[in-house]
């Protein structure tokens, strides 16, 4: 990680990411897994928990069950088995200790728990879920009670294979219609966590370790990058007030329009250099979206410090020494002294907080960069 964080702190972008990407799986076997166990109160989040660490309810340190044990607080429960993975048993979705409490993007995997059919508040999850980038299985327990109602409903034509089936299509196909590909969908049963496809679940999850370790580490490193990249930015504050004074100088000319024409000038040479120091101009982020398969339009498509007009917006405040030149000479003085003050500090004040701004947005744009294609990069399918 100290690595990545060189290469990213010196503009080297595409270095870090390509370097990063190369890394055999078995390298991240040491690397923490948060799993957040997460779906409705009473859906069985909590056994999910116990069955997937091999103990029963009254177990020493397991997971609370039962009627009057909903989870209320975020808890977190060791594997046995699986090193350095955390499952986390979370408040139930749509209860108020969910909203207060729960922070999705603290997690790197997800086990989505639902019971009886798939609801909005499991669309709403998925959706935040792919928004981060990050994956998750569908986990559709009390499998137990909806055979039991099929056959009582149907005792001549009940088939326990063809419930299970049309259980677990209707969550597949829900889940396809929020864009999920291949979704990963097991039926289990709290009450006998040996049937269906519990054994599946842990042995598909046993297989997938170091892919979701990875893509765990990888996400994790764009945002270890903040203090090397404020320091850099902190680093860089002369050149700031080195533009601005320079800015200040050219209002002095007493020509209406030249402190704002000298101030873009000198902004669109800042913000060249700034972004080849970050490693984001054109022919960095050409090759940095190569990793991703991407175009490098992709990625300043969603950059804060490409666009000229909240720039120009920012410029505005200049019409006022304009203005107060022009009316000097319409007076008939020979110097607008009033206006080339007010040009001055204007200009001044006005650069120095559109540069800081400027900067702050870069350092942004570059982990949000660097996000963009740790995402696409590795999305090899789990």
């Amino acid at each position: 990680m100290e690595e990545f964080r060189e290469d990213v702190k010196v503009g080297y972008l595409r270095n870090a990411v390509s370097q990063v990407l190369e890394k055999p799986l078995p390298s991240f076997a040491s690397s923490p897994l948060y799993i957040a166990v997460v779906g409705e109160p009473g859906s069985g989040k909590s056994s999910i928990i116990n069955a997937l660490r091999g103990l029963d309810a009254d177990d020493p340190g397991a997971a609370e069950t039962g009627i009057h044990a909903a989870t209320t607080e975020v808890k977190d429960y060791p594997h046995p088995n699986l090193p350095q993975v955390i499952l986390w048993d979370l408040p139930g979705i749509g209860a108020a200790q969910f909203t207060k409490k729960v922070e999705l993007k603290r997690f790197d995997f997800f086990i989505i728990v639902g019971s009886q059919r798939f609801r909005s508040t499991h669309a709403d999850l998925v959706h935040e879920i792919q928004e981060q980038g990050k994956r998750f299985y569908f986990v559709r327990t009390k499998a137990d009670l909806d055979l039991a109602a099929s056959k009582r409903q149907r005792p001549s034509g009940y088939s326990e294979e063809k419930v299970l089936q049309q259980i677990k299509q209707d969550c597949m196909e829900n889940l396809k219609r929020l864009w999920v590909i291949e979704p990963q969908v097991f039926i289990v049963s709290n009450m006998e966590p040996d049937k269906f496809d519990f054994p599946l679940l842990q042995e598909t999850l046993k297989n997938h370790l170091l892919k979701l370790k990875k893509q765990a580490f990888l996400l994790s490193l764009p945002e270890s990058c903040s203090l090397p990249l404020e320091k850099k930015k902190e680093s860089k504050q002369k050149d700031i007030w080195l533009v601005a004074i320079c800015s200040a100088l050219a209002a002095f000319i007493p020509v209406p329009g030249f402190s704002f024409v000298a101030a873009m000038v000198l902004f669109l040479r800042f913000r060249s250099k700034y972004h080849h120091d970050f490693g984001l101009d054109d022919s960095a982020l050409a090759a940095l979206a190569q990793l991703a398969g991407k175009e490098a339009e992709y990625l300043k498509a969603s950059m804060k410090s490409v666009p000229i007009k909240p720039i120009i917006l920012w410029r505005l405040p200049d019409l006022i020494g304009t203005i107060a030149m022009i009316i000097e000479y319409c007076y008939g003085s020979r110097y607008p002294v009033i206006g080339c003050v007010l040009s001055v500090v204007i200009s001044l004040v006005i650069t120095y907080l559109m540069l800081q701004r400027f900067a702050s947005d870069v350092v942004d744009d570059t982990k949000m960069v660097l996000t963009k294609v740790l995402k696409d990069a590795q999305k090899e399918t789990v």
